[in-house]
């Protein structure tokens, strides 16, 4: 399972003083309110960050991190994720999951056949798309009832009807 999670991503610096813009990629921006600690992904390593001011500014939010006071110390992460670790995430409610635990998963028909890999999901304004690899391709799988019909997240599996035109 994945021990983090992206929370936002390091947009722009605000002000000379080491304060960041952060567009959030969380469902709730307000959990910023609550963080004592975020990990900046650099791609080699992560470092552990303080928080110790937020405040919100239209769709960012405002992050200043414990020991950073100037721009230059900071400039150089931008476009960087922010993460937090899977004891900082947001509770789930019984039937959720976080959507990193299932990239990956095996994905089968109804009646057992081997269809693909999850490889990603994208966010849409009526549902969730799973993005599945399959014969070289990618199908995508709205996330609705009719399609989706089991998700096995400890198992790493998830069981769908490929309905009629999903494939032409």
């Amino acid at each position: 399972m994945e021990n983090f999670f992206r929370v936002g991503v390091f947009a722009n610096t605000h002000g000379i003083h080491g304060e960041i813009k952060v567009f959030p990629t969380t469902d709730d921006p307000k959990r910023f309110e609550w963080l004592k600690k975020v990990y900046l992904d650099t791609g080699k390593e992560k470092i552990k960050l303080e928080v110790s001011k937020v405040r919100f500014q239209k769709n960012m939010v405002l992050v200043k991190f414990q020991g950073i006071d100037n721009i230059n110390d900071i400039e150089k992460y931008k476009g960087m994720d922010l993460l937090v670790d899977r004891e900082d995430a947001l509770p789930l409610d019984e039937d959720e999951y976080y959507l990193a635990d299932i990239i990956g998963a095996e994905v089968f028909t109804e009646d057992g056949t081997s269809f693909g890999v999850l490889r990603d999901v994208l966010e849409t304004g009526a549902n969730l798309v799973y993005v599945v690899e399959h014969d070289g391709k990618e199908v995508l799988l709205p996330v609705i009832p009719d399609c989706v019909k089991q998700i096995l997240v400890e198992e790493k599996k998830v069981i769908v009807d490929i309905m009629k035109g999903l494939l032409d």
